[in-house]
């Protein structure tokens, strides 16, 4: 079986990549040799490889960039989405496609659900949400919304953090935005488990959107707190310690794009239709933290 990956020096196709080569050989892209900004390479690239499934992990994400670059956003974001479920729907075969939290406007006080409202409030929110609706023009198609993803490769809160701390001796972070961390080797096992139903059952017509983050919640501060306190348990010698991280709101750090004050993702009906069980957030944190230091 072959399985084209796209974006696979990003946080989630890192961990694919080395996930998915169980399943079958894996033609892993990168935008050396998959453009993502070219429609006419991506065609000449899946007419090339013929795959048996295709998942794309690969965004532009730079969600502050994206605001004066909305073109290169647009072209990555739904263009190269647009062409790859054209290819997939050609070929009749799946299509895996990530997307994010921020296609809600993040005002609802529970978790979202699958069907909820879109209602983006930045460009990045805006091309995601265009590039799923792209997707779902080929029947046999799987979006994966998750957010706030972390690892211990590529950019990441939690990296950021880790560093700041040794360096500086204090830090302002915001506390009013909640979500669900979600760990990149977690989203690997998940399109592992759902790649591997959908390939083996020949009724398998379970497609459609998915939310999937970590179990639990917390707050931008929350998270930067515990980083801090389990650093210290693991002997790493740190400039700024936990009681010298406060809590901000969202308005006294001002950012190029608005962020969701409410990134809470509701994962019931991934759970419940692939029988998954998903870590908590902070195991999932400690494990990443000990592979670092």
């Amino acid at each position: 079986m072959k399985i084209l990956l796209t974006g696979k020096n990003g946080q989630v196709g890192f961990e694919l990549n080395k996930k998915l080569s169980i399943l079958g050989e894996v033609i892993a892209t990168d935008r050396n040799n998959l453009d993502l900004a070219d429609p006419d390479k991506i065609r000449f690239y899946v007419d090339q490889v013929k795959p048996d499934i295709i998942i794309n992990p690969a965004a532009f994400t730079a969600v502050d960039k994206a605001e004066s670059e909305p073109e290169l956003a647009y072209q990555i974001n739904v263009i190269a989405p647009q062409v790859l479920a054209e290819k997939a729907a050609e070929l009749n075969i799946p299509l895996v496609h990530f997307s994010t939290d921020y296609v809600f406007d993040g005002l609802k006080k529970e978790p979202y659900v699958e069907a909820d409202q879109i209602n983006p409030q930045s460009v990045y929110g805006k091309t995601k949400y265009e590039g799923e609706e792209k997707v779902r023009a080929h029947s046999k198609h799987i979006i994966l919304r998750t957010s706030w993803v972390f690892g211990s490769h590529g950019n990441n809160f939690l990296k950021t953090i880790l560093r700041l701390i040794c360096h500086k001796e204090s830090l302002n972070i915001v506390a009013d935005q909640r979500g669900s961390p979600a760990s990149s080797s977690m989203l690997a096992d998940v399109t592992f488990k759902i790649i591997d139903t959908a390939l083996n059952n020949k009724n398998f017509n379970n497609y459609g959107t998915y939310h999937v983050t970590n179990a639990g919640e917390t707050n931008w501060y929350q998270y930067a707190d515990l980083i801090a306190n389990e650093v210290i348990k693991l002997n790493l010698k740190i400039k700024c310690k936990p009681d010298h991280i406060h809590p901000i709101l969202t308005s006294e750090y001002p950012t190029a794009a608005l962020r969701p004050l409410n990134s809470r993702l509701n994962t019931d009906k991934l759970k419940k239709t692939f029988m998954l069980e998903l870590p908590h957030w902070k195991s999932e944190v400690k494990k990443v933290l000990k592979e670092l230091i």
